[in-house]
Parts: structure tokens; sequence; C-alpha cells
């Protein structure tokens, strides 16, 4: 990894929409007429961000925003990411992209993740042995062990595609979590957080 992530203890929701719009704010101008495109992760910490994010004033018709990952399901099922993402973003009139087996992501402006208390982001599990040399952007995996809360296959964004991004992003709330995120940042363990961090080679920011 070159650098140290930056740590930011203390931040609420609407701070981290500030940071969010500001990012992709500066993205835009560097694009000019060009489309800016983004990644959002699942769970329940980004859609309240989203929502604040959504009044901000940036030219929504030129932004896109893509699932780092999805459960297998239907958009109008409650687990499904990208429904929840195109019911915040779509009427501000972002665009909305959908996972599938075939994707070809984008470069993205910036990579938002999220990291469970396993240290997994996107849906790459430990199980899944996720590594930074893989040649797909996207795969379709069975977590292990599958949660009863969300009992489905899901299709992941790898982590070279995840990389593909001028800045990522993390928000982790809670205390073991923020540890956990350390401890990978220090190399102190062979999770697949820490396997993107050590192969990280742009800024990094996690809201704590």
């Amino acid at each position: 990894m070159i650098g140290v992530p930056a740590i930011i203890r203390g931040a609420d929701d609407a701070a981290v929409a500030d940071f969010l719009a500001r990012r992709l704010g500066d993205a835009l101008d560097r694009s000019r007429a060009g489309r800016v495109a983004f990644t959002v992760p699942g769970g329940s910490t980004p859609f309240p961000i989203l929502g604040l994010l959504a009044r901000h004033g940036l030219p929504w018709d030129r932004l896109e925003a893509w699932p780092g990952d999805d459960r297998i399901v239907p958009e109008d099922h409650p687990a499904s990411n990208t429904g929840r993402i195109r019911a915040a973003l779509e009427p501000a009139g972002a665009r909305v992209v959908a996972l599938a087996e075939d994707s070809a992501p984008p470069h993205f402006a910036l990579a938002w993740l999220g990291m469970g208390a396993d240290g997994h982001i996107a849906s790459l599990f430990p199980s899944c042995d996720p590594r930074a040399d893989d040649l797909r952007p996207v795969r379709r995996v069975t977590p292990d062990p599958l949660p009863p809360e969300a009992p489905f296959d899901r299709l992941t964004m790898t982590i070279p595609a995840l990389l593909a991004s001028d800045e990522i992003m993390f928000v982790i709330r809670g205390r073991e979590k923020a540890a956990l995120f350390e401890a990978a940042m220090r190399g102190e363990n062979d999770l697949p957080i820490a396997r993107l961090l050590a192969a990280a080679r742009q800024p990094v920011t996690c809201f704590t």
C-alpha cells in the first residue's frame, strides 16, 4: 500500500455525505462533460448517507452508481442493493447500473466500500480466498457460512475491479470493526480487507 489510510473518527452521516459530494464534484470538474462512476456498498450504513448525498446539487445526470456487490434477487426484493440504490439516487437523476456476471465495470472516480465483522469487503468473504490478481472483474459467490438473514448467492466485484478507482472510501461503524480495519492496515491479518489495502495504490479514507 502506498501511504497510510486516513482515519477520520467520529464523522456523522452528514459529514460523510459532504465528503462524497466534494469528491464527486471534483471528479465531475476533472471529467468536464463526461460521466463519472462510483461504487456503493450494501448493508444498513450507506442508505441514510445516500439520502443526504442526494440533496446535494450535483449534476446527477452525469453520475453513475454501481453496487460493489449484490444478492441475486429481484430488484424489488428487500435484500437487493441495486433496488435500494435506485430508490435513493434515481429520483435525483443518477444512473444506477445493476451487476451481472458479464459486467465490465468502468474505472471509478471513487470506490465506497464497507467491511464486515469477518473482514469481508463487497461479497469477498474469507472463504472465497479473494486475490488481488483475479483476472475477472465480477464473480458469483456463495457465502460460507450463508447468513440466515440473507441466504442468497451474490455477485461481487473482485479486488482488481474495486482497485480500478481514483480513491477508496470506507465507512465503518463500531469499535470492533474499526480495530479490525486498523489491524489489516498494519498487515496483521490476511483477511480480504487486508489484501485490498496491501494492493491499494490510491488514497484511502476510512470514516469510523
